[in-house]
């Protein structure tokens, strides 16, 4: 087969065929008369030989590599203006047309816009210089081409001299839709703006974010990088490498170019996605260098090159990986199918590259099908056999047809008939036959308000001379041990989506994906990614997010954070959570045991209420200072136990405003009682007159309840009419919202407090007075026990309620409210149920005189010995009172008489039994 290739080449030569350009005539590719022209321009050949010898001179040189596919393309413009003469659009109206090969070149290109733009009917072909070319009739109407952006961006800019139409149906170069620059030209196809747009696209869709690009160093090349650059951005893709090819073949650099951009592709090996912008002779220059290297890669395909067969048919193709490419939208080209059938029978008369393609069926027909397409495509005009009788004895239209590209096909006829519309437009008013009845200027307005039928749907240039029509989305696979090029979806280029015919074709996209192509890993929802030294955004690292933050995409440049108020987020973590509600709950376990704590307080003292009221005659019950002061002390008690329901489950305003109230007015109830209580005790058996005679005025028992509970309700009543306690979310905690009532003012829960502990304080003193009562009944000492109890409870109480949060700081205050409960409650009526159902026999009223009698002798005995002692004390002798006694006369009353220094006598009267019993009678009344 190489031996096959390297004779091709060697075929004797003969210069008959041979199309140099020796007139102007020769110049014409093919041409058909009509009344009106309309003008072609094709690359037919992509490669123009250029003269080794020096100088060079400005003669317009022949071309090799005959491109099936561009001819095609010309053969679907003579199928397209021969159906419109055929058919009724342009009645009475012939069109002809002029065909040239431009081969590729903007230079070629330009002398075949020169032609294009001389004036009809001229005996020689020259171009008029005027200021004003309104009246102006050039030789064609309209155009048609050319293939390549670089070459129609050149020719268009000759073309706007006379505003002359310019239909392209391949040329996608963006920059084309400036209308300031390029006014004349327009095209069937979109730009390629929705190309890149539609590839970037895909690629984010895969995925893919780490990719190269190959293009064609020209205009065409250039402008696609540059709008694919701009489309990748936007959608963070990073092209790791660019590298750009000559634009000719005959460019002296080529081959080591395409040597370089291989390596690259080598070196790069976490670049699995090539994007390829460029003509199909170097495509294939690039994938038979490709397949050498073993290269397996994601090729993206511009529309240049997406649905050519004669690459898509190479050997070992499919060694290079999977192409995906995008085709321009095809539509019924049924009917040139048939005309490709009947083209033996056609004249090559007036059709040059028709009579070459013939000529090159009978060099090339010995050969299999791809290196029959590769001979085809590597003779040049000068290498044509010199066996011309066997040109017509070889026909193969398979070859043809299945080299039919549908999207430049359907683009090409779109272009015709676009064209035809507009001439019809003028002709409706105007007389056609005769070439000077339009000019091309006013034929460019008509084509830029044209509407052509396609398949049923309505088109039209738009603005900018653009037909927004969809793209195919193609696939290239193996079926059958043959590479087929099928369709997987259409993109819409208005919507910006893809459009899948099933499931499986769905199913075919989504295996793209399976292959990486990113220069660092995804990153998961839960991290972000992290900048590294490299220019590139797409080279990162993946950090977790933070405490409180959180991403819930992949690839997340940053982390949103949470509100910290009602969310939380540990670290790395893809979603927020709301925070959990927490309160001392019913159900809590700490809760159930403060509950049980209080019920046991309220079974105490509702039996304790029982005891009372059974021995409410009892001298126990009555120096208790009766049942309606103990019923109100315990009832105090009673709310208080009670009151610690309010400090549990979820806290409303209702609960807020009254568990303090509740707490402070039965506290202080209960405390103004044992107040009265303590008074009353010193009252009785205080010795001391001054002491005695002030507390006979105060004593005012139930003034005095009244008043220091008063007290305390007007301090909460201002406290919740001005600052009253509310709900609060405490948020201090992270994964928490405490629900907790805030007092509003702590100044009023202090002075609340504060008032509590004062009395408290003020019961203590007196109770402390009177702490040596009898200890069969020493009721004093007990509350002075009960207020220590009180006292140590709320000054533990200050310094762990101040540094205690969460649900369990109304814990805190249940447990010092209860204890402080307890403490007084045991220790003010159980010893005296312990009195009444345990020491009966104490609990008579005999028993209890007995107890005072005794207790008032003593404390009569220990007055005067004091007395004596602080005399004793005062003199200068150390005699004992006893000594003193006996040297001195006992008068017959009892009485002693002491000397005192002062030489004053002082008298100790010793109570007889009959006074005794007199002052315990008396203490006894006033308990």
């Amino acid at each position: 087969m190489a031996l096959v290739r390297l004779l091709i080449p060697c075929v004797v030569i003969s210069t008959d065929v041979a199309y140099s350009c020796q007139n102007i005539d020769d110049f014409v590719g093919a041409s058909s008369p009509g009344d009106i022209i309309i003008g072609g321009l094709f690359d037919i050949h992509n490669e123009m030989l250029h003269p080794e010898e020096q100088p060079i001179k400005p003669v317009i040189q022949n071309c090799a590599s005959f491109e099936i596919q561009v001819f095609l393309q010309t053969l679907a413009m003579i199928h397209a203006i021969e159906m419109i003469n055929n058919s009724t659009l342009l009645p009475g109206v012939t069109l002809g047309y002029e065909i040239y090969d431009s081969c590729s070149e903007v230079t070629k290109a330009m002398a075949s816009a020169l032609r294009f733009l001389s004036k009809f009917n001229s005996s020689k072909d020259i171009v008029e210089f005027k200021c004003n070319y309104s009246d102006y009739i050039p030789r064609i109407k309209a155009i048609i081409g050319a293939s390549y952006s670089e070459v129609s961006t050149a020719v268009s800019r000759l073309l706007a001299l006379q505003l002359i139409p310019q239909v392209s149906p391949a040329s996608s170069a963006e920059i084309l839709s400036d209308k300031i620059r390029f006014p004349s030209f327009l095209r069937t196809i979109p730009s390629d703006f929705y190309q890149t747009r539609a590839m970037a696209h895909l690629i984010y869709e895969a995925g893919w974010n780490w990719i190269g690009v190959i293009a064609t160093d020209d205009d065409n090349g250039r402008f696609a990088l540059e709008s694919f650059g701009v489309q990748a951005m936007e959608n963070n893709v990073c092209i790791a490498f660019k590298e750009m090819l000559p634009a000719y073949l005959s460019d002296n650099t080529f081959n080591s170019k395409v040597d370089r951009a291989i390596e690259k592709i080598v070196k790069e090996s976490e670049v699995n996605v090539i994007v390829v912008f460029m003509r199909q002779f170097h495509v294939l220059k690039l994938f038979n260098k490709a397949i050498e290297k073993n290269v397996n890669k994601i090729w993206i395909a511009s529309d240049n090159w997406s649905t050519a067969v004669k690459i898509s048919t190479m050997p070992n193709i499919k060694q290079l990986g999977i192409v995906v490419g995008f085709g321009f939208k095809s539509g019924n080209i049924s009917t040139f199918r048939d005309f490709l059938r009947t083209l033996d029978e056609k004249s090559t008369k007036d059709n040059k590259f028709l009579h070459e393609y013939f000529t090159l069926l009978s060099v090339c027909a010995h050969l299999d099908y791809h290196d029959f397409q590769m001979c085809i495509s590597n003779q040049s005009q000068e290498n044509l056999t010199q066996n011309a009788e066997k040109k017509h004895e070889i026909w193969r239209e398979d070859f043809l047809i299945a080299n039919i590209e549908p999207g430049f096909i359907h683009s090409t006829i779109l272009a015709v008939q676009a064209i035809a519309h507009a001439i019809k437009g003028q002709c409706n008013y105007k007389n056609c036959k005769d070439p000077s009845a339009f000019t091309p200027w006013e034929l460019l307005e008509g084509l830029k308000e044209v509407t052509v039928l396609d398949d049923g749907k309505e088109i039209k240039f738009d603005s900018k001379g653009d037909m927004n029509t969809n793209y195919d989305v193609v696939l290239w696979k193996e079926i059958d041990g043959r590479m087929e090029i099928t369709t997987m979806a259409e993109y819409n280029t208005e919507k910006d989506c893809f459009i899948f015919q099933d499931e499986e074709k769905k199913k075919e996209f989504l295996d793209l994906k399976k292959v990486p192509s990113t220069c660092s890993q995804h990153c998961r929802p839960g991290q972000m990614k992290k900048v590294t030294e490299s220019p590139h955004t797409c080279c990162y690292e993946c950090v977790y997010c933070p405490e409180n933050h959180y991403s819930n995409q992949t690839d997340m440049d940053y982390c949103y954070p949470c509100n910290n108020r009602t969310y939380w987020a540990p670290v790395n973590s893809a979603t927020c959570y709301r925070k959990a509600v927490h309160f001392l709950g019913w159900a809590d376990w700490f809760a159930i045991f403060l509950l049980l704590l209080s019920a046991i307080g309220i079974m105490v003292v509702l039996t304790i209420s029982v005891i009372f009221t059974k021995n409410v005659n009892t001298p126990v019950v009555k120096a208790s200072g009766g049942l309606t002061v103990c019923y109100i002390i315990l009832s105090s008690h009673l709310l208080i136990f009670l009151s610690t329901a309010f400090f549990i489950g979820e806290p409303t305003e209702f609960k807020c405003k009254t568990r303090q109230a509740v707490f402070g007015i039965s506290f202080t109830l209960c405390i103004s009682c044992i107040l009265i209580k303590s008074l009353k005790i010193l009252l009785a058996f205080s010795f001391d007159p001054n002491i005695q005679n002030f507390l006979k005025r105060v004593y005012k028992p139930i003034p005095i309840v009244i008043t220091c509970t008063g007290i305390q309700v007007i301090i909460c009543t201002f406290w919740l009419i001005f600052r009253t306690p509310f709900v609060k979310s405490n948020f201090s905690i992270p994964r928490v919202i405490i629900l907790e009532c805030d007092e509003g003012s702590i100044a009023a829960f202090g002075i609340m407090l504060g008032y509590i502990a004062v009395l408290a304080f003020i019961c203590f003193m007196c109770a402390f007075k009177g702490r040596k009562l009898p200890e069969n009944y020493n009721e004093a000492k007990f509350i002075t026990f009960g207020m220590l109890i009180y006292f140590i409870a709320w000054i533990v109480f200050i310094p762990v309620y101040a540094t205690t949060f969460g649900k369990y700081l109304s814990a805190v205050e249940i447990i010092v409210v209860l204890i402080s409960n307890y403490g007084i409650l045991c220790c003010t009526f159980l010893p005296k149920c312990y009195i009444i159902i345990c020491k009966q026999e104490t609990n008579t009223k005999s028993a209890f005189l007995k107890m005072i009698y005794t207790y008032s002798s003593k404390s009569a005995s220990s007055v005067a010995v004091s007395q004596v002692s602080l005399d004793s004390k005062s003199s200068s002798s150390r005699a004992t009172v006893s000594d003193s006694c006996k040297s001195e006369t006992t008068s017959a009353n009892g009485n002693c008489h002491f000397q005192v220094p002062e030489q004053r006598l002082i008298k100790g009267k010793v109570p007889p039994k009959s006074t005794a019993r007199t002052l315990s009678r008396k203490r006894l009344s006033s308990i």
